[in-house]
């Protein structure tokens, strides 16, 4: 079937010397991998090595089968042309660290257009801003509604966040967050994307990001802890 589709590439893998591996989340039908023979020959111009690149935003053309195997791209080109991301060492380390949460987090086959169009939003939103220093909690936070574990709404009175469970409450448990972290958290709930702002100090930041991995990790199986996880906390120093 062949689809026409905007696309999000979330990771790519080299195959031997010249070929790829390109997972790319599609507002069509969601998760699809492709095989990109020959991606490092020049003369397969359509098909540039740099198309490739973490979350770069992608209008292509693709043979679906639908059958469980890699699919091929028939046309590629840019849906959008990052301006900033990829000369800001801070934004593309936070587009990699992106990168590597989307691939162990995204699991499902199918169209989820609201997700796609959330991540094309944020996108946008982090090429087009200068203040993005708590960019990623926001998203990481929000993402969470689409993957099915946003905390629970808290109340006045619950001083803690309880982890496995995703509420608040009043009394702290063993897989509970501290006092302090709690109303960190509570802060980080109410911020959106659409505005600029910098709340958080360094150091809270850095309790944030611990914070919402460990909480990825419980609720999403097999999930592992971001290589760039390090590299991020360096650029925000």
């Amino acid at each position: 079937m062949l689809v026409k589709t905007k696309a999000i590439v979330i990771s790519s893998i080299k195959y031997q010397e010249k070929s790829l591996i390109v997972k790319c989340f599609t507002q069509s039908d969601g998760l699809k991998s492709y095989f990109v023979q020959s991606a490092f020959s020049s003369k397969k111009s359509n098909q540039k090595i740099a198309y490739f690149q973490p979350l770069t935003l992608l209008e292509i053309e693709a043979n679906h089968k639908n059958k469980g195997t890699l699919e091929h791209f028939k046309e590629i080109k840019l849906a959008y042309n990052y301006q900033s991301i990829p000369f800001d060492i801070t934004k593309s380390s936070i587009v990699i660290f992106l990168s590597e949460i989307l691939n162990y987090s995204i699991k499902e086959d199918g169209n989820n257009e609201n997700l796609f169009i959330f991540l094309e939003t944020a996108l946008h939103w982090l090429d087009n801003h200068d203040e993005i220093s708590d960019f990623h909690l926001i998203l990481l936070l929000q993402l969470t509604k689409f993957l099915g574990f946003y905390p629970e709404i808290p109340k006045k009175e619950s001083n803690y966040f309880e982890m496995i469970e995703g509420v608040f409450t009043p009394y702290s448990g063993v897989s509970c967050i501290t006092a302090n972290e709690t109303i960190l958290l509570k802060k980080l709930m109410e911020l959106k994307l659409d505005l600029p702002q910098k709340l958080f100090t360094v150091n809270e930041r850095q309790i944030l990001l611990k914070i919402i991995v460990d909480y990825y990790a419980i609720h999403i199986e097999n999930f592992k802890k971001p290589k760039s996880l390090s590299v991020l906390k360096d650029v925000f120093l």
